[in-house]
């Protein structure tokens, strides 16, 4: 999957509608420890849903967005033009992002883009930023408990699709790049990478499908 493609950058703000709720949750969490005046990391926050999500809901919060790709990065400076003030957006991977320290920290729909061992990598940098005690919302495509336990969690992503009103051949496509593409793990290999990482405290808040999210603390 390319964010730089045109077509996939122009049409993204159609494909996640269905994780609103999960973004609003997600702000919700954070809230519950995150000051008034919180700073947040936002790691993967091209296309600025969350972004904007986080923006609407607490307007004492700023924010630092961080996303590899410039295409979905000017689609977060569009996203968020509300709260232009508040938002800082940085090129790069996890380590283009300020030192901090941040009251709160997410990652929605990003991480199952990283191989483990940048997952890792990832998880250890965002804990390093932030203050001790602060939270951390996770959230991506974890299912199953080997290769065919995801393949087959993979393929009710797609059936479900179709049952939705995807085409069944787009739905086959979008099937095939992920299994071809993605990093897909466990969810037990995904909380082992938590706790390797220094998080604690941790707790499932999403669970649809093969997507799965969790609630953290520094």
């Amino acid at each position: 999957m390319s964010f730089s493609d045109p077509a996939a950058v122009a049409n993204y703000a159609e494909g996640p509608p269905r994780f609103t709720d999960m973004q609003r949750m997600a702000r919700v969490l954070l809230a519950e420890l995150a000051p008034c005046d919180a700073r947040v990391l936002v790691l993967g926050a091209g296309g600025g849903l969350e972004l904007a999500a986080f923006a609407d809901g607490q307007s004492g919060w700023t924010f630092d967005g961080v996303d590899p790709s410039a295409p979905m990065l000017a689609l977060a400076r569009q996203a968020t033009v509300a709260h232009a003030a508040r938002v800082r957006l940085h090129e790069g991977f996890i380590d283009a992002a300020p030192d901090g320290p941040f009251d709160a920290a997410a990652c929605l729909l990003t991480m199952h883009f990283m191989p483990a061992s940048e997952r890792s990598h990832a998880l250890h940098a965002i804990h390093a930023r932030l203050r001790p005690g602060s939270p951390f919302v996770v959230m991506h495509l974890s299912a199953g408990r080997d290769a065919a336990g995801r393949a087959r969690w993979l393929a009710r992503d797609a059936a479900f699709a179709i049952a939705n009103g995807i085409d069944p051949e787009m739905a086959q496509r979008r099937y095939e790049v992920m299994a071809r593409d993605l990093h897909v793990l466990g969810p037990a290999q995904d909380e082992a990478l938590l706790r390797g990482a220094g998080f604690g405290d941790i707790e499932v808040f999403y669970v649809g499908g093969a997507f799965c999210g969790w609630i953290c603390h520094a």
